[in-house]
């Protein structure tokens, strides 16, 4: 009579939490208060107490914006700390994404483990019967731990076996179990660590973010001063890149028609000849080039650049140059499949001649690095540079969106942010490849 009634305690502590289904007793045997009841003064008190606690809340709130806000505003007046806290802070972010990421993708393993191993304790739910059985027959009663979690009914297994409880045909049966157990004990310790480091490291980059949209918009209102007409120009840009209908042509408009972006193009030409200059004299050309944060111009020529550039977001690469559009031509750049949200920062140092939306593309930014090189990102959802702005490497200018925004020819899935990088020599695409950075270490941080 003992074996269906075991049967029930089984499954209610190995294979579930019992946590849920303690909670749902305990609804079920709560009686519901009238509505019409009088709050308590101790309900009253608690609520004050909780709307003490969100004024507390929101004013550290404030006093933490308004001092970020003073300190942005203090080294809003020296630019190369300006400079050096965009680039940091943008790769602080870039950096716990690819952690968020990481232990996303852990988890997942982990909960997939865990079913598993749910699912093979199950199966053998007729030697556990039977070995619990022994246990219970050994006392006299069931011991209040098997209701509770796995870790419990693992701890009454080991102090059955010490006792002697189990009888010996069953001892390598109960053991085996034990061992499962103790397996899926220290997997959901596991888990649970991991689930603290996410939430640990999503606070940190929401905070780095929030931090990063003041310095950008510092950034922007001192380059907003200093060009009086960045409006007007912006608008025109537009109704210029309405007028053609390549990436070429779009380039050349720019260039020649716009008196921003003609600016930045002769300014690119200008640098480009003394990067060279300085390439001849000296052998400094690896990313040590990049650490002067008040550079008005390239560190180095672009192609003396190969083997140091980063790669503009955080994803996965899933078109690469030279490989099918999916249309039957071939694909001139390279799309990142990204996160929604992700940052974008510049994998080189430029002036910006164009940003905005454009065809297919969506959102686009060109930088003439000089030379006769041009980079041309596309699919983001908001930019955040202007054209006629120098930007250096890893500098933030932008974010994907939350689906992609480029044409169905770039992505493989419409609803996944993706990310489109071209690079082009005078006027014609090439291999971006032999620029990016095989590691982290070898990665220019600006």
């Amino acid at each position: 009579m003992r074996a269906p009634v075991l049967n029930l305690l089984l499954i209610a502590s190995v294979l579930d939490t019992g946590v849920l289904a303690a909670s749902r007793a305990q609804a079920q045997t709560v009686t519901p208060a009238p509505q019409t009841a009088a709050v308590s003064p101790e309900a009253i008190k608690q609520r004050e107490q909780e709307l003490e606690a969100a004024r507390a809340r929101q004013k550290s709130a404030e006093e933490a914006q308004a001092k970020l806000k003073a300190e942005i505003t203090s080294l809003g007046k020296d630019r190369t700390q300006l400079n050096q806290q965009l680039i940091d802070t943008a790769a602080n972010v870039r950096t716990v994404e690819t952690k968020i990421d990481d232990t996303e993708a852990r988890l997942r393993s982990l909960n997939g483990r865990e079913q598993e191993m749910r699912a093979s304790l199950d199966s053998r739910r007729g030697d556990i019967v039977e070995v619990l059985a022994a246990l219970q027959r050994a006392g006299r009663r069931t011991p209040p731990a098997l209701l509770v979690r796995p870790e419990d009914a693992l701890q009454s297994l080991r102090t059955a076996m010490l006792l002697g409880a189990v009888v010996p045909e069953l001892r390598g049966r109960a053991e085996k179990i034990a061992s499962e157990l103790g397996e899926l004990v220290a997997l959901r310790k596991t888990i649970a660590t991991e689930r603290d480091q996410l939430a640990t490291d999503r606070d940190r980059v929401r905070s780095d973010q929030t931090r990063l949209t003041a310095l950008v918009e510092e950034r922007q209102r001192q380059q907003a001063a200093r060009e009086k007409d960045l409006d007007a120009e912006n608008s025109r840009a537009i109704m210029l890149s309405k007028q053609v209908g390549d990436l070429q042509g779009l380039i050349t408009k720019m260039e020649q028609d716009l008196q921003s972006a003609a600016k930045a193009a002769e300014k690119a030409a200008e640098a480009a000849k003394q990067a060279e200059a300085k390439a001849a004299a000296s052998a400094k050309s690896g990313p040590g080039a990049f650490k002067d944060r008040s550079r008005t111009a390239p560190a180095i020529a672009f192609a003396s650049a190969k083997g140091l550039l980063p790669l503009p977001v955080n994803g996965n690469k899933i078109r690469d140059f030279g490989g099918s559009d999916g249309v039957g031509g071939v694909q001139k750049g390279i799309s990142l499949a990204t996160k929604p949200g992700s940052q974008v920062t510049t994998p080189c140092d430029g002036w910006v001649v164009y940003s905005g939306p454009f065809r297919s593309y969506g959102q686009l930014l060109i930088l003439n690095a000089g030379g006769g090189y041009h980079v041309l990102i596309a699919g983001m959802e908001r930019i955040s540079v202007n054209i006629g702005q120098f930007v250096l490497t890893g500098e933030p200018v932008a974010t994907m969106g939350s689906t992609s925004q480029v044409a169905s020819i770039l992505a493989t899935n419409a609803s996944q942010p993706v990310l489109y990088v071209e690079f082009r020599k005078d006027g014609t695409p090439i291999d971006p490849g032999p620029w990016w950075a095989a590691n982290e270490g070898e990665k220019v941080r600006g």
